[in-house]
């Protein structure tokens, strides 16, 4: 599969192995690290996390200044994404041949502080770890359509011990009955959040123009919008702050969803700021997986953003656990990446 990069020289998804200081101090190869940190995925690309490198140790914040208060009030959806970068960052650390050693949340007083980093000893990477870093940089949000092929239900085992090694659990929905009832969750999701103005305003915040040059948010591109039309983004931000839309949308997240050959919540046993910090990075190392072996994903979270939905979603799937992700998984064309900050802007200075 090749590889759709930025057309930014700065961008971390322009980060080349080959430029590693090997012979630099722990900090510089610290610093160098953080570019495939921030490539994790997170709600409207906010992209919730800064970082501080302190007495050779990266600290990894919660960027709450980033929070989406409509769509994610408890900041659950931000500490999974933090995980997730967290995950990159761990596995970046094993690529480069040391021990990632890590402390999460080390300081009670700072619920911010989610994690510190540091380089341990040296060691060699596995061959999984190997595969799930070289797709790091192909790993990208697929909203479009997936092909009507089924996954092989061996690969479907295999992401499944992943995610439960990394202390959440994974429900595959298939059965036609089950599809249909979550289906049915998320068309509700979407007409219930787009009922609501903060809900649109919030949205329309994050979506900008394909040539605005900012490092964050959702350009037109990764919502469909073609080079001809993206002088109608403006538009569309202000369509979305204006209308209830959420009958067409949900009649079109209906067919996305049952177009796709599997759905899949990712959850805990617990609902605690450490089971959301776990969950983000099971998250990532599944979607590294699936990308390693070209199967991509998408987000349908409707059903567990509203929280009368919730206890549905779980009831559906018989469990006692807490769903925090909903996906649905297919094989799909490659998609250009979403823009990401580049690690000057994410690094905090006292």
């Amino acid at each position: 599969m090749s590889e759709i990069i930025s057309s930014e020289p700065l961008s971390p998804w322009n980060v080349s192995e080959i430029n590693f200081p090997k012979r630099g101090s722990p900090s510089e190869q610290l610093d160098f690290l953080i570019n495939y940190a921030v490539l994790a995925p997170s709600q409207y690309n906010a992209q919730p996390w800064l970082f501080k490198i302190a007495h050779e140790t990266i600290e990894l914040y919660a960027d709450r200044t980033r929070a989406l208060p409509v769509i994610d009030p408890q900041d659950r959806e931000l500490i999974m994404s933090c995980g997730a970068a967290l995950y990159n960052l761990r596995l970046a650390i094993r690529h480069f041949g040391y021990i990632d050693v890590v402390k999460t949340f080390p300081n009670p007083d700072d619920p911010d502080l989610l994690a510190h980093v540091w380089l341990g000893s040296q060691r060699k990477q596995t061959e999984e770890e190997f595969l799930l870093f070289a797709t790091i940089k192909q790993r990208h949000t697929n909203r479009l359509a997936f092909q009507n092929k089924p996954i092989p239900e061996t690969l479907l085992a295999i992401m499944e011990k992943s995610v439960l090694e990394e202390g959440a659990w994974l429900h595959f929905i298939q059965e036609p009955d089950l599809r249909n009832g979550v289906a049915d969750l998320v068309t509700e999701g979407d007409r219930i959040q787009l009922a609501n103005p903060h809900f649109r305003r919030e949205l329309a915040a994050w979506l900008h123009s394909s040539r605005n040059a900012t490092h964050d948010g959702m350009p037109a591109y990764a919502q469909s919008i073609g080079e001809l039309l993206d002088f109608t983004t403006p538009m569309i931000a202000h369509s979305n702050r204006t209308f209830d839309t959420g009958r067409g949308q949900a009649a079109k997240e209906r067919e996305l969803a049952l177009g796709s050959p599997v759905f899949a919540v990712l959850g805990t046993e617990e609902e605690t700021i450490v089971s959301w910090l776990n969950a983000g990075q099971a998250l990532q190392r599944l979607l590294l997986l699936g990308q390693a072996v070209g199967v991509s994903a998408s987000f349908l979270n409707q059903p567990i953003q509203v929280p009368e939905l919730r206890p549905q979603l779980r009831s559906l799937l018989n469990t006692s656990g807490y769903p925090q992700i909903l996906l649905r998984f297919g094989y799909g064309t490659e998609v250009k990446p979403t823009p990401r900050r580049i690690v000057s802007e994410v690094l905090r200075h006292e």
